[in-house]
């Protein structure tokens, strides 16, 4: 089943392509063939800066947990070997605060319709009944509708290798820094935890919490994997995108830092 065919995805995704074709012809003129490319990225920007508030919030939401975290660790003290209590006071605490647990999940359930998107504009030949005219766009002249890895096939081009090899590479710096960052605000919320107490049955333990975090911490790592088989215009969104989010994630720890006395 083609889900872009059916008629309300279908209608968002002729949509997309109305605004990316007409911001590809007005970009022609500068920079030729790269110009679907460029379009791209221009319009990534555009999204992030549209997504700035629901990056703050994902802020605010990683401040809060490091305030609550003596609270949430004497929560765990004392109701770790009740799960269902411990559930119950932890929702409550959060309630009390205003605060809500899945704050941080809001980055990637936005745009990850938003990346279908642009895999769909560049895997599609028709879109709405339509030729895709998107198709005949590249960059640096490698298409962007071919993988990275097809630039890297049999027969390698220079260009896909060049363009390839410097996409994947800024995506893996960007989101190791990423990971790092990750590691450190977990590392600040854990050090304003309460002391260690004797751990409880059902509860997790501080050293298996930290490597819980550890391991999850290098599943950002999988778009580059996954930036090597969509679409070169869906990689170049991936690799944009996280640049942008590795910034700002930066920038807002810093700016949202609680005024040390």
């Amino acid at each position: 089943m083609n889900l872009y065919a059916f008629g309300p995805i279908a209608a968002v995704l002729d949509a997309a392509y109305a605004v990316l074709h007409t911001l590809t012809l007005f970009l022609t003129p500068l920079t030729a063939a790269n110009a679907a490319a460029l379009a791209v990225i221009v319009l990534t920007l555009v999204l992030r800066l549209a997504l700035i508030p629901v990056g703050v919030s994902q802020a605010r939401a990683q401040r809060v947990r490091q305030r609550l975290a003596p609270r949430l660790a004497e929560l765990r003290r004392l109701h770790g070997g009740n799960p269902e209590r411990l559930q119950r006071e932890t929702a409550a605490l959060y309630a009390a605060e205003n605060a809500s647990p899945l704050a941080g999940c809001l980055p990637l359930l936005v745009q990850a319709p938003i990346l279908s998107v642009v895999y769909g504009l560049f895997v599609l030949h028709t879109i709405n009944g339509h030729d895709n005219a998107l198709l005949a766009g590249g960059l640096f002249g490698s298409p962007l509708g071919s993988s990275i890895l097809a630039g890297w096939g049999a027969q390698p081009t220079p260009a896909g290798l060049v363009v390839g090899g410097v996409l994947l590479g800024v995506l893996l710096v960007a989101q190791l820094l990423s990971r790092r960052l990750l590691l450190a605000q977990g590392a600040a919320s854990a050090g304003l935890a309460a002391p260690a107490a004797p751990t409880l049955p059902g509860a997790l333990s501080p050293a298996a919490q930290a490597t819980m975090t550890g391991v999850l911490s290098w599943l950002p790592l999988i778009s580059v994997v996954f930036a090597a088989f969509v679409p070169l215009a869906a990689a170049i969104y991936l690799t944009v995108s996280a640049v942008w989010g590795v910034t700002e994630r930066a920038v807002l720890w810093r700016m949202l830092r609680p005024a040390t006395r």
